[in-house]
C-alpha cells in the first residue's frame, strides 16, 4: 500500500469517526444546550473588540455617572467609575474563558503525562509520582493556588499556573487506571516483543486510547477553572489591569454593592460566571457518555 492511500484511508476513518461523534453527541440534549450556548458566548467574546472595544474598560472616558441603576442607556447599570457594566461583562468574557481553557489545557497535561508515565514504567517511578498526586489531592487546592497567586506576579500567566499547576491531580489518577488497563492487553505485549520502545508504545498505542477520557475530563476541567479564576480574582490575586467577570465581583465587593443594594453590580457577572461553567459541565458530561457509553450518563 502507497503512502498516499494510507494517508488517505487515515483521514476517511477519522472523518467517519468525527461524524459518528457528532450523531451520537447530538442525541444528548443537555449536551447540545451547552454547546449552543457556548458557541453563542464565544462568538460574543471574539466579536467583542469590535461591539464594545478596549475604550469600555477606561476609567476617565466613562459616560455615566457612579452606581446608575439599569435603565434604556445603560441595560445593567454603571460601575463605580460610571462604566457601563453591559460592556464591561461582554468585555470580561474574553479573559474568563482564555484563563479557563489555557489553565485546564495545562492542567490536563500535566495529569496526562504523569498518569501514563506513572501506568508504564511502574515501580519506584510510580510510587513517588503517586505520593506526590497524593499529596495534592489531599491539599486544598484553593488554598494551593492563593500561596502561589500570591508570591508571584500579579498577572493572567500567574493565575493560569496557579490553576494548571494545583488541579492536575484527579487527571493523572483517571489516566494511570485507563493506562493500566490498556497495558494489559495482548497487543501491547505483542507490540514490546516487537521490539516497540517506551515512547513509541506510550505514544502510539497507551496515548491514542487514553485520549478520550483526557477530552472528557478537559471540558470538565474548563468549568472548574473559570470558577478557580473567578474566586482568584474576586480575592484580589488576579490582574488588576484586564477585566474578568471575578474582577468584577472584587470591584463590587469594594464598592459597597452588597451592603447598599446595588444588585445590578453583583448579579451580571455571577450569573454569566454560573452559566459558562455549567455549559462547560453539559458538553463535559455528554462528551463522556459519547466517548464512554457503558458510564450510563443521563440524556
Amino acid at each position: 500500500m502507497s503512502t498516499s492511500t494510507a494517508t488517505g484511508l487515515a483521514r476517511q476513518r477519522r472523518r467517519l469517526a468525527a461524524a459518528g461523534f457528532w450523531r451520537r453527541y447530538r442525541t444528548h440534549r443537555a449536551g447540545l444546550v451547552g454547546l449552543v450556548a457556548l458557541t453563542l458566548l464565544a462568538l460574543l467574546a471574539l466579536s467583542a473588540p469590535l461591539t464594545v472595544g478596549p475604550d469600555v474598560a477606561s476609567v476617565t472616558g466613562a459616560p455615566g455617572r457612579p452606581l446608575e441603576s439599569p435603565s434604556g442607556q445603560f441595560w445593567l447599570g454603571t460601575d463605580r467609575f460610571g462604566r457601563d457594566l453591559l460592556g464591561l461583562l461582554v468585555w470580561g468574557s474574553r479573559v474568563s474563558l482564555l484563563v479557563g481553557l489555557l489553565a485546564a489545557v495545562l492542567s490536563v497535561a500535566i495529569g496526562a503525562v504523569v498518569g501514563i508515565t506513572a501506568g508504564h514504567f511502574r515501580g519506584a517511578y510510580a510510587t513517588v509520582l503517586m505520593r506526590v498526586t497524593d499529596w495534592f489531592l489531599v491539599m486544598p487546592t484553593l488554598v494551593l493556588a492563593i500561596a502561589l497567586a500570591t508570591v508571584m506576579s500579579r498577572s493572567l500567566g500567574t493565575v493560569v499556573l496557579a490553576i494548571g499547576v494545583t488541579t492536575w491531580p484527579t487527571t493523572a489518577r483517571l489516566v494511570r487506571a485507563q493506562t493500566l488497563a490498556v497495558e494489559s492487553r495482548p497487543y501491547i505485549e505483542r507490540a514490546k516483543a516487537l521490539g516497540g520502545g517506551h515512547w513509541h508504545i506510550m505514544t502510539r498505542h497507551v496515548l491514542p486510547n487514553v485520549m478520550p477520557l483526557v477530552l472528557a475530563q478537559t471540558t470538565l476541567m474548563i468549568s472548574s477553572s473559570i470558577l478557580a479564576e473567578a474566586t482568584l480574582a474576586f480575592l484580589g490575586l488576579g490582574d488588576p489591569t484586564v477585566v474578568s467577570w471575578g474582577g468584577m465581583l472584587q470591584e463590587a465587593r469594594e464598592a459597597g454593592a452588597v451592603s447598599s443594594g446595588d444588585w445590578w453590580y453583583l448579579v451580571p457577572p455571577g450569573l454569566a460566571i454560573a452559566g459558562v461553567a455549567l455549559a462547560f459541565t453539559l458538553c463535559g458530561r455528554a462528551v463522556e457518555a459519547v466517548l464512554n457509553p457503558r458510564l450510563g450518563v443521563a440524556r
